[in-house]
């Protein structure tokens, strides 16, 4: 039996979960361009997929208190109760593309139904800050498909922890090791970091390319693909 500290984390957890939607990458191009000069461009093109963690955390309801008085519910309302939950999906989703309609970046949101959705993202700016796609707070959208990271002494990390798959997502204190619906199943697609600033490191096996003094990263995004494609760059000092 789980530890109770275990059990309540589990409990405390599970609502947020529920409540948020995971996004994760289905067939897509997208491109990172970061300059040494901290200017950057970011896009995104292609499928999205909504995935419903209640769906794998259905096993949690044993931490609740039973009220149905030990009563078993008759197949037409177990059958109402799954028409029901997929007709609310199905708005939920329709409301997810049109919070992400609002934001900027966003060229075109579509969805096409059975939690999919089609993509055009591309957004420039400076790296005076980390940036984070795609995070919607109106939408309830959390797990970042790309990360930038700044840190001490000029550098930049750059992680696409959706776009591979890491089987290590896992949350805490629930029973059974549960996990989230596994996000790499429709996962087909192309990341590319373009750079002319100083690589650290970065984890592709096929190595750097390099063209007209830029240097370029190519992951293949596949379910074959067991780690997150990751970088870290060397930048110029921000002006004072």
């Amino acid at each position: 039996e789980l530890p109770m500290y275990a059990r309540l984390t589990a409990v405390l957890l599970l609502p947020f979960l529920l409540a948020s939607c995971v996004l994760a990458p289905g067939k897509f191009t997208s491109m990172l361009t970061i300059n040494a000069d901290r200017s950057f461009t970011f896009s995104y093109t292609g499928e999205v997929v909504a995935i419903d963690p209640g769906e794998s955390l259905k096993g949690l309801e044993d931490l609740k208190p039973s009220t149905d008085g030990g009563g078993k519910e008759k197949p037409a309302d177990v059958a109402a109760a799954k028409a029901r939950a997929k007709a609310e999906t199905e708005k939920r989703n329709r409301d997810i593309a049109a919070a992400l309609t609002r934001e900027a970046g966003y060229r075109k949101v579509v969805y096409l139904g059975e939690g999919k959705f089609m993509v055009d993202y591309a957004v420039k700016g400076v790296l005076t800050y980390g940036f984070n796609w795609p995070y919607n707070l109106d939408g309830e959208v959390i797990f970042p498909f790309v990360s930038v990271e700044l840190r001490q002494g000029g550098t930049v990390r750059v992680k696409a922890p959706a776009f591979a798959n890491d089987s290590s997502k896992s949350v805490p204190g629930l029973p059974g090791g549960a996990s989230l619906p596994d996000p790499a199943t429709a996962l087909d697609g192309v990341f590319t970091l373009d750079t002319d600033a100083e690589i650290v490191s970065q984890n592709e096996e096929s190595g750097v390319q390099t063209a007209a003094g830029r240097k370029r990263i190519v992951w293949k995004a596949t379910p074959a693909l067991k780690q997150a494609p990751t970088a870290v760059l060397k930048l110029a000092p921000l002006a004072p």
